[in-house]
């Protein structure tokens, strides 16, 4: 389950029930600093099951939704259906199959990691208009702020698969590098869900590095999972808290 493209598709329903959305303040801050309107066109690159993409549906703008792994494409496609502005893609951050100057936006949520940076790059800048801003969107799970969270993250280093290896805070570093030579801004808030056991367990389930249920490992971690829950839960509920950071500027058109 290495290739990126494939490692969710296995985890799709997980993802639409589990996964966290995105403050609504990331709209009211690209309308003050970055002039977004309703009538921006966003490219919404390595879209998923649509988390992001309906963020933006929701305030009027058309959406193109670029997916390359087709049940999490397809999941999207059902889920954002009565949405007139949303135009679904089969293509990547390398190859979006969208026109050149074509979007004001083009945002990548959860997802620039697992790209080629040089070739998004390009790509990036080919399909932005003239003054078209990039993106890039994580719900950084705190890992240590709770004795829960820290008794979570210890869980997944023990098992899960590649954890260590395709963790997004791995690549933060080189954002730099991406938006370079040009500057970027970077905003923060904050996210929070609250989760029973099941709720918890289909979180945890969600990611791309948690072991399959025929694996060897994949009893312990549900068995240590429990315990975890059993431990730090209050009134039936533990709390995963993130910090939402927007990483967001121009790129130097190629050429």
């Amino acid at each position: 389950m290495s290739n990126p493209i494939e490692r969710f598709s296995n985890k799709v329903e997980n993802y639409i029930k589990y996964r966290p959305g995105y403050p609504r303040q990331i709209i009211s801050l690209l309308q003050s600093e970055c002039g977004l309107t309703e009538n921006s066109v966003i490219a919404d690159v390595g879209s998923g099951t649509g988390i992001l993409t309906e963020l933006f549906l929701k305030n009027g703008n058309t959406v193109f939704g670029v997916e390359p792994n087709q049940w999490m494409r397809a999941a999207a496609e059902r889920l954002l259906q009565d949405y007139p502005k949303f135009v679904s893609r089969n293509g990547s951050a390398e190859c979006t199959n969208l026109q050149s100057g074509s979007v004001d936006f083009v945002t990548a949520a959860q997802s620039f990691h697992w790209f080629d940076h040089r070739s998004a790059r390009a790509e990036f800048s080919r399909i932005a208009k003239p003054g078209g801003w990039v993106v890039l969107i994580w719900n950084e799970r705190r890992v240590d702020s709770t004795a829960f969270l820290n008794a979570c993250e210890e869980l997944l280093l023990r098992y899960g698969t590649d954890y260590s290896q395709v963790r997004h805070e791995n690549v933060t570093t080189q954002i730099g590098d991406f938006f370079s030579p040009e500057r970027f801004k970077l905003s923060s808030f904050e996210n929070v869900q609250e989760f029973d056991f099941d709720g918890l367990k289909g979180r945890i389930l969600s990611a791309s590095y948690t072991p399959e249920a025929t694996a060897a490992n994949f009893e312990p971690l549900m068995a240590n999972l429990k315990a975890i829950f059993e431990t730090h839960a209050k009134r039936g509920l533990v709390r995963f808290e993130y910090d939402t950071k927007i990483y967001y500027g121009h790129l130097t058109p190629a050429g």
